[in-house]
């Protein structure tokens, strides 16, 4: 077993500061928002500052957690907006 598979894993959504949503996978959410809010995440999230994670959740591995990411990436904004307030959608 690798180390990457023996971590919790997140998929996550946060909210950037022009209102759209970003999706992503870390290993440590709390430190994942510092460094998109320090300007050392996401392409996207740097210009779109500051950042705040409005969604988490955890997934067994790496590979589930890019997984879950590949399936909401494809939802509607709606969609999304229904999981961030509370909706389990699987």
């Amino acid at each position: 077993m690798t180390d990457s598979e023996q971590k919790q894993w997140f998929f996550y959504l946060a909210r950037c500061s022009d209102g759209s949503l970003y999706s992503g996978i870390t290993v440590d959410p709390e430190k994942r928002m510092q460094m998109h809010n320090a300007g050392k995440g996401a392409r996207y999230t740097r210009s779109r500052l500051p950042v705040t994670m409005v969604y988490s959740e955890p997934q067994p591995d790496q590979s589930s957690a890019l997984k879950r990411e590949a399936v909401v990436r494809k939802w509607s904004r709606k969609k999304k907006e229904e999981l961030v307030a509370g909706g389990d959608l699987r």
